[in-house]
């Protein structure tokens, strides 16, 4: 790993490393051997077309098979080991940082990707804006110690300056050079990636980057991931670092989605019933598109959800204010006291439905119509969400306050393959 030029400093300290990357001729293509970010992964359907894309797929890293946890950690070490070993991953020659691109013709997104000191909460630098939940943590703690590498990197903004020069500068002089990759996924977006090893422009990127404090977009559990193995290590350390990408939102407004929620075990006539005299319901027949058009006004006047799982879209709005009262925390701001997903888990799961939040009672799914069907399909109640301000996120974060988990989706996440960290270069 390489530290050299480490400074003393109050805001981030990103410094440059081997960046892993797959041979192109060893491989389908790159497109076939990349990945949405684990938890992004819809399973089983997912997880099995991605292992049959192409037989070396990062998926098998991130997400690998078998009947134990201890099982599938060794089975993505030993890939590991053995991809390195053939040739189909290899380490860049030169210690550098990574200027990468996503653009889908609506949305171009540029960033930085690179090796972060991690850091506290406490300290202000990286500022965390969800809770996370331990088993999640305990689950990718176990693939890291395995691997004993980063598979894919976070997702941190921050709010760059406009003035001349800085990372900004860096990244406008990569993107005219031939990438090192460039490939379209299927979901339409295209991905170039650029090294930057000139020290000077190194320099250049880490003293701008010195100035500012990110906000976790994408990543809270694997940071906190990183926090847990860094408090493992005696420092200094590789692990005393984590793999992130950096994107100022000033330049590349991120697109903010909702995260929906699955209740396994609660069918949406009863979750219904159980909401008479405190909230407004509205059955909606109408095609998915339109209802969440409805829930989006509902939304922009107060607290709205979409309830579905039984061929129908069921619109619940309007909360009773004593039952907020009562159900709601008052020791918080309030814009965090009228958060959708506080609404939904301090009122509706905690008070009205009883559901604990544990993995056999609630899953957490991004995607739309994923979670519509899964709900008809087994049926429980699918509670769709409407998405929060990126504005609103990071006012709360920097007040130190989290949201409920999962309350946010901000993206285009970073492809999961397109450069990995091995702490072993």
């Amino acid at each position: 790993m390489n530290t050299a030029g480490h400074t003393d400093v109050h805001g981030l300290d990103l410094i440059p490393f081997r960046g892993v990357r797959y041979d192109p001729e060893r491989v389908g293509g790159l497109a076939a051997v990349t990945s949405p970010p684990y938890d992004v992964v819809v399973r089983p359907d997912g997880l099995l077309e991605l292992e049959s894309s192409d037989p070396h797929n990062i998926v098998r890293l991130i997400l690998p098979q078998a009947t134990t946890q201890a099982a599938r950690d060794q089975q993505a070490a030993d890939t590991l080991h053995d991809w390195l070993g053939e040739g189909v991953l290899a380490p860049d020659p030169l210690p550098g940082l990574y200027v990468y691109e996503q653009h889908d013709g609506d949305i171009l997104q540029r960033g930085i990707i690179g090796a972060l000191r991690l850091s506290a909460p406490a300290d202000g630098v990286v500022l965390p804006h969800e809770d996370v939940m331990p088993h999640v943590i305990e689950d990718r703690a176990a693939l890291m110690r395995a691997t004993a590498a980063n598979l894919e990197p976070l997702l941190l903004t921050y709010r760059g300056d406009t003035g001349a020069g800085g990372a900004n500068a860096a990244i406008d002089r990569a993107v005219h050079h031939k990438p090192l990759l460039s490939t379209t996924t299927e979901d339409g977006f295209h991905h170039r990636l650029w090294a930057v090893t000139d020290p000077a422009e190194i320099a250049e990127i880490r003293s701008d980057l010195a100035r500012h404090q990110a906000l976790i977009a994408d990543g809270h559990h694997r940071w906190a991931t990183y926090l847990r193995l860094r408090g493992e290590h005696a420092s200094p350390s590789p692990w005393d670092f984590g793999l992130v990408l950096l994107v100022d939102t000033a330049r590349y407004p991120l697109r903010v989605r909702a995260i929906h929620r699955y209740l396994h075990r609660l069918p949406v006539a009863d979750a219904l019933a159980s909401l008479t005299g405190s909230f407004r319901v509205r059955t909606l027949e109408c095609p998915l598109p339109k209802a969440l058009d409805t829930l989006a006004a509902a939304a922009a006047e107060g607290n709205a959800f979409l309830l579905a799982g039984d061929g129908a879209f069921h619109l619940v709005d309007r909360p009773s204010p004593d039952l907020l009262a009562r159900t709601i925390p008052a020791d918080r701001p309030e814009a965090w006291r009228t958060l959708d997903a506080t609404v939904l888990h301090a009122t509706l799961l905690d008070h009205v439905w009883h559901i604990p939040d544990a993995p056999e009672h609630i899953a957490y799914i991004h995607h739309t119509e994923a979670t519509v069907e899964k709900a008809e399909r087994e049926g429980g109640t699918a509670v769709l969400m409407h998405p929060v301000r990126e504005e609103v996120v990071r006012d709360l974060a920097r007040q130190g306050v989290t949201m409920p988990r999962k309350s946010t989706s901000f993206g285009p996440k970073p492809a999961t393959g397109v450069v990995l960290r091995d702490l072993a270069f």
